[in-house]
């Protein structure tokens, strides 16, 4: 964590109140976690998953680093009421701003729901780093082979991505390209874990094409 749990509901309550201030960003927003919690679900505890007990994709050591000390069946989705710890508020938190994610989001909800969708599963920095090396192959970009947060030279080489090859397609080229590394990292990791092979199946299905590709160039950018 780069601050201290005790900023927490602070810090979630400023980030909100920067992208709900923008109605087209909230919304695109919102439709991402959808489509994250419809794969996700709700509470699981399989003992071959190395992430443990997670709700709504939430995993317990997260829950735990970001201060919350309950049940994790009873880990809340939303920020409702007494609740400053809840999925919604770790996914914009973690899985959005963090890893630099927001300006894509505005400019292309797709793209940007993609490379959230996977944070939540294998964690940002191997996202980051296909978002770079797709890029550079497509675009001619001369972004670092790094897995860093995503930060302005990136989002910059997007747009020069659109203006080469047009909105539409450097969306679905994009996702394309996420697609394969994707598809071929679940494999790799089925092939060395014997207990994740019973998840290849699923992951595959849910999370490889699962960004439909007509829902490209609705963003502002």
């Amino acid at each position: 964590m780069t601050e201290g749990v005790d900023n927490f509901a602070e810090g979630y309550a400023a980030a909100r109140a920067g992208w709900a201030s923008k109605g087209a960003i909230a919304a695109a927003v919102a439709v991402i976690l959808a489509g994250v919690y419809a794969v996700e679900g709700g509470y699981v505890n399989d003992a071959r998953d190395p992430g443990g007990a997670t709700n709504y994709g939430v995993t317990e050591q997260v829950a735990r680093d970001y201060g919350y000390r309950g049940d994790m069946r009873r880990f809340p989705q939303h920020c409702d009421g007494p609740a400053a710890i809840c999925a919604d508020a770790v996914y914009v938190r973690s899985y959005i701003a963090a890893p630099g994610y927001m300006p894509l989001v505005e400019i292309e909800p797709a793209v940007a729901g993609e490379l959230i969708d996977t944070a939540v599963n294998m964690g940002p920095r191997r996202p980051n780093r296909w978002y770079r090396l797709a890029m550079n192959a497509l675009g001619g970009a001369r972004l670092p082979d790094s897995a860093a947060s995503l930060g302005p030279v990136d989002v910059a080489a997007y747009r020069m991505l659109r203006a080469k090859l047009g909105v539409i397609p450097a969306c679905t080229a994009t996702l394309d390209a996420l697609d394969v590394r994707q598809a071929a990292e679940y494999r790799r990791l089925a092939a060395d874990n014997p207990k994740l092979r019973a998840f290849l199946k699923g992951w595959i299905r849910n999370r490889i094409g699962n960004v439909d590709r007509r829902s490209c160039g609705k963003g502002d950018g």
